[in-house]
Protein backbone atom coordinates (compact mmCIF):
# COMPACT_ATOMS: atom_id res chain seq x y z
CA UNK A 1 0.00 0.00 0.00
CA UNK A 2 1.74 3.52 -1.09
CA UNK A 3 2.96 5.77 1.48
CA UNK A 4 0.83 8.34 2.41
CA UNK A 5 2.51 11.63 1.35
CA UNK A 6 1.44 13.66 3.61
CA UNK A 7 3.09 11.77 6.45
CA UNK A 8 5.86 13.14 8.41
CA UNK A 9 9.46 12.32 7.67
CA UNK A 10 9.82 11.34 10.99
CA UNK A 11 6.95 8.74 10.91
CA UNK A 12 8.38 7.30 7.19
CA UNK A 13 11.89 6.54 8.76
CA UNK A 14 10.11 4.85 11.74
CA UNK A 15 7.93 2.97 8.97
CA UNK A 16 11.15 2.31 6.79
CA UNK A 17 12.88 0.97 9.83
CA UNK A 18 9.95 -1.59 10.62
CA UNK A 19 10.24 -2.74 6.66
CA UNK A 20 8.47 -0.46 4.48
CA UNK A 21 10.47 -0.07 1.62
CA UNK A 22 8.09 2.88 0.46
CA UNK A 23 9.01 4.91 3.02
CA UNK A 24 12.41 5.05 1.91
CA UNK A 25 11.40 5.80 -1.71
CA UNK A 26 9.27 8.70 -0.30
CA UNK A 27 11.89 10.32 1.76
CA UNK A 28 14.43 9.66 -0.82
CA UNK A 29 12.39 11.67 -3.65
CA UNK A 30 11.73 14.42 -0.87
CA UNK A 31 15.28 14.97 0.67
CA UNK A 32 17.40 13.81 -2.44
CA UNK A 33 17.74 17.43 -4.27
CA UNK A 34 18.50 19.08 -1.24
CA UNK A 35 21.39 16.64 0.22
CA UNK A 36 22.98 16.54 -2.84
CA UNK A 37 23.01 20.38 -3.52
CA UNK A 38 24.22 20.71 -0.24
CA UNK A 39 27.30 18.17 -0.90
CA UNK A 40 28.37 19.64 -4.14
CA UNK A 41 28.41 23.23 -3.19
CA UNK A 42 30.74 22.23 -0.65
CA UNK A 43 33.08 20.00 -2.26
CA UNK A 44 32.69 21.38 -5.69
CA UNK A 45 33.22 18.25 -7.55
CA UNK A 46 30.65 16.52 -9.01
CA UNK A 47 32.41 13.22 -9.30
CA UNK A 48 33.06 13.75 -5.23
CA UNK A 49 29.76 14.96 -4.34
CA UNK A 50 28.04 11.60 -6.46
CA UNK A 51 30.11 9.22 -3.92
CA UNK A 52 29.31 11.19 -1.02
CA UNK A 53 25.58 11.14 -1.56
CA UNK A 54 25.54 7.63 -2.51
CA UNK A 55 27.34 7.19 1.05
CA UNK A 56 25.22 9.41 2.72
CA UNK A 57 22.25 7.16 1.89
CA UNK A 58 23.97 4.34 2.41
CA UNK A 59 24.63 5.21 5.84
CA UNK A 60 21.41 5.81 6.42
CA UNK A 61 20.14 2.64 5.49
CA UNK A 62 22.34 1.18 7.93
CA UNK A 63 21.36 3.56 10.67
CA UNK A 64 17.83 2.80 10.07
CA UNK A 65 17.65 0.04 12.81
CA UNK A 66 19.12 2.69 15.95
CA UNK A 67 17.39 5.70 14.31
CA UNK A 68 14.94 7.43 16.64
CA UNK A 69 13.26 10.65 16.47
CA UNK A 70 14.69 12.71 18.98
CA UNK A 71 15.11 15.43 16.42
CA UNK A 72 13.61 16.47 13.08
CA UNK A 73 14.40 13.67 10.31
CA UNK A 74 16.54 16.69 8.53
CA UNK A 75 18.80 17.77 11.42
CA UNK A 76 19.18 13.86 11.28
CA UNK A 77 19.69 13.35 7.60
CA UNK A 78 21.95 16.73 7.58
CA UNK A 79 24.41 15.58 9.97
CA UNK A 80 25.04 12.41 8.46
CA UNK A 81 25.80 14.76 5.28
CA UNK A 82 27.94 16.99 7.57
CA UNK A 83 29.94 13.91 9.41
CA UNK A 84 30.41 12.78 5.43
CA UNK A 85 31.82 16.04 4.66
CA UNK A 86 34.04 15.95 7.19
CA UNK A 87 35.42 12.56 7.05
CA UNK A 88 36.09 13.42 3.44
CA UNK A 89 38.07 16.17 4.00
CA UNK A 90 40.16 14.30 6.80
CA UNK A 91 41.27 11.95 4.65
CA UNK A 92 42.20 14.09 1.96
CA UNK A 93 43.85 16.33 4.23
CA UNK A 94 41.86 19.33 3.67
CA UNK A 95 39.03 19.88 6.50
CA UNK A 96 38.06 23.20 4.96
CA UNK A 97 34.47 22.70 3.26
CA UNK A 98 35.00 24.69 0.45
CA UNK A 99 33.08 26.64 -2.76
CA UNK A 100 30.35 25.60 -4.83
CA UNK A 101 29.21 24.12 -8.47
CA UNK A 102 29.44 26.00 -11.74
CA UNK A 103 25.32 24.59 -11.97
CA UNK A 104 24.74 24.45 -8.31
CA UNK A 105 23.12 28.27 -8.68
CA UNK A 106 20.08 27.07 -10.55
CA UNK A 107 17.22 26.57 -7.89
CA UNK A 108 18.33 29.76 -6.68
CA UNK A 109 17.84 31.86 -9.91
CA UNK A 110 14.64 30.06 -10.54
CA UNK A 111 13.72 31.81 -7.49
CA UNK A 112 14.23 35.36 -9.36
CA UNK A 113 10.62 36.19 -10.52
CA UNK A 114 10.83 36.98 -14.18
CA UNK A 115 8.19 36.93 -17.12
CA UNK A 116 10.49 36.27 -19.72
CA UNK A 117 12.48 33.85 -18.32
CA UNK A 118 12.51 31.98 -21.35
CA UNK A 119 13.65 34.51 -23.76
CA UNK A 120 17.47 34.69 -24.72
CA UNK A 121 18.13 37.51 -22.81
CA UNK A 122 16.81 36.54 -19.74
CA UNK A 123 18.89 33.49 -20.31
CA UNK A 124 21.73 35.36 -20.59
CA UNK A 125 21.64 37.73 -17.68
CA UNK A 126 20.55 34.65 -15.59
CA UNK A 127 23.59 33.12 -16.59
CA UNK A 128 25.57 36.25 -15.82
CA UNK A 129 23.94 36.42 -12.13
CA UNK A 130 24.67 32.81 -11.22
CA UNK A 131 28.47 33.58 -12.24
CA UNK A 132 28.13 36.27 -10.18
CA UNK A 133 26.01 34.59 -6.90
CA UNK A 134 28.86 31.73 -7.41
CA UNK A 135 31.36 34.26 -6.60
CA UNK A 136 29.65 35.34 -3.74
CA UNK A 137 28.68 31.88 -1.94
CA UNK A 138 32.56 30.72 -2.91
CA UNK A 139 33.70 33.78 -1.02
CA UNK A 140 31.99 33.06 2.11
CA UNK A 141 33.91 32.01 5.27
CA UNK A 142 33.11 28.21 5.09
CA UNK A 143 31.20 28.55 8.32
CA UNK A 144 29.01 30.99 7.13
CA UNK A 145 28.67 28.83 3.94
CA UNK A 146 27.69 25.60 5.30
CA UNK A 147 25.33 27.59 7.85
CA UNK A 148 23.62 29.27 4.78
CA UNK A 149 23.74 26.30 2.78
CA UNK A 150 22.12 23.94 5.95
CA UNK A 151 19.27 26.67 6.35
CA UNK A 152 18.55 27.42 2.45
CA UNK A 153 19.16 23.19 1.37
CA UNK A 154 18.06 21.54 4.33
CA UNK A 155 15.09 23.87 6.25
CA UNK A 156 16.88 23.48 9.10
CA UNK A 157 16.38 26.01 12.17
CA UNK A 158 18.67 28.48 14.14
CA UNK A 159 18.77 25.58 16.80
CA UNK A 160 19.03 22.71 14.80
CA UNK A 161 22.20 24.27 12.38
CA UNK A 162 23.77 25.01 16.14
CA UNK A 163 22.96 21.70 17.26
CA UNK A 164 24.31 20.25 13.84
CA UNK A 165 27.75 22.32 13.99
CA UNK A 166 28.26 22.97 17.78
CA UNK A 167 28.13 26.07 18.05
CA UNK A 168 25.54 28.55 19.80
CA UNK A 169 22.31 30.18 18.39
CA UNK A 170 23.64 33.17 18.38
CA UNK A 171 26.88 32.40 16.36
CA UNK A 172 24.73 30.85 13.57
CA UNK A 173 22.42 33.52 13.84
CA UNK A 174 25.32 35.73 13.13
CA UNK A 175 26.74 33.73 10.42
CA UNK A 176 24.01 33.66 8.63
CA UNK A 177 23.17 37.50 8.99
CA UNK A 178 26.44 37.93 7.19
CA UNK A 179 26.28 35.48 4.47
CA UNK A 180 22.72 36.46 3.42
CA UNK A 181 23.86 40.48 3.67
CA UNK A 182 26.80 39.37 0.89
CA UNK A 183 24.75 37.67 -1.07
CA UNK A 184 22.02 40.23 -1.24
CA UNK A 185 24.34 42.68 -1.92
CA UNK A 186 26.07 41.29 -4.55
CA UNK A 187 22.40 40.25 -6.38
CA UNK A 188 21.14 44.03 -5.40
CA UNK A 189 24.12 45.12 -7.08
CA UNK A 190 23.26 43.46 -10.57
CA UNK A 191 19.83 43.39 -10.38
CA UNK A 192 18.19 46.29 -8.70
CA UNK A 193 14.70 45.10 -8.82
CA UNK A 194 15.22 42.33 -7.38
CA UNK A 195 11.74 40.93 -5.08
CA UNK A 196 12.05 41.87 -1.82
CA UNK A 197 10.89 39.12 -0.33
CA UNK A 198 13.48 36.50 -2.08
CA UNK A 199 16.02 38.91 -0.79
CA UNK A 200 14.47 38.27 2.44
CA UNK A 201 14.59 34.41 1.87
CA UNK A 202 18.57 34.86 1.24
CA UNK A 203 18.79 36.38 4.95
Amino acid sequence: MPVPAAQSDEDLMLAYAAGDAVAFDTLYARHKGGVYRYLLRQCRQSSVADELFQDVWTNLIRARASYAPTAKFTTWLYRLAHNRLIDHYRASGHLTLVSVDDEAHEDVIAAIPTARSDEPEARAENRELGARLRAALTALPPAQREAFLLQQEGGLSLAEIAELTGVGAETVKSRLRYAGSKLRSELRAHLPDLDDGFQEGLG
